[in-house]
């Protein structure tokens, strides 16, 4: 690969192709949710802190109340709660999605990346992810890729519309 990638994180652009940019750093300022939910082989609980793990934060006096504000904000937690030891695996697709978001949010990223989020889920679900998205970009800066204009209007401040590989609209 050639060229550079540089994104704002506080207040300096970093080339994160930088050999001197260590990947870990970028796994902690960086979230991403993926189109189809992607749970760890462990527990509702362990997908939830492994980033925390593995930033070494796993064994703070504060993770159990941090993975319950995670599952709350996904709107997972009353689904969830009694559960957090069961395979992760075993929850809904939408469940999963949800969980994954929460992972990803945990560490409380300066950006997200979001591919088709909520493709995966119901139309309540949909809408409770959506709104969670509008809050959660006052915090960090979102990037979503999505088929759903429509969505992309109620979520974004700023959009493009690609076609085979050419955008063809800004807003």
């Amino acid at each position: 690969m050639t060229g550079r990638i540089e994104i704002l994180f506080g207040e300096k652009f970093q080339n994160i192709y930088d050999p001197g940019f260590r990947a870990s750093k970028l796994r902690r300022l960086v979230g991403m949710v993926f189109q189809m939910p992607n749970p760890l082989p462990m527990s509702i609980y362990k997908n939830i802190v492994f980033p925390l793990k593995l930033k070494g934060e796993d064994k703070q006096a504060d993770t159990p109340f941090r993975v319950e504000t995670a599952l709350k904000r996904c709107f997972l937690w009353e689904e969830v709660k009694d559960r957090l030891n069961e395979d992760a695996r075993t929850l809904s697709g939408g469940q999963q999605q949800r969980l994954c978001i929460a992972r990803a949010l945990i560490l409380n990223p300066q950006v997200l990346l979001l591919d088709e989020p909520t493709s995966s889920l119901d139309d309540t679900s949909c809408k409770m992810i959506e709104e969670l998205l509008v809050e959660v970009k006052k915090e960090c800066t979102i990037l979503l890729v999505s088929h759903y204009l429509d969505q992309v209007k109620r979520i974004a401040d700023t959009g493009m519309r690609l076609s085979q590989g050419q955008m063809i609209q800004e807003w």
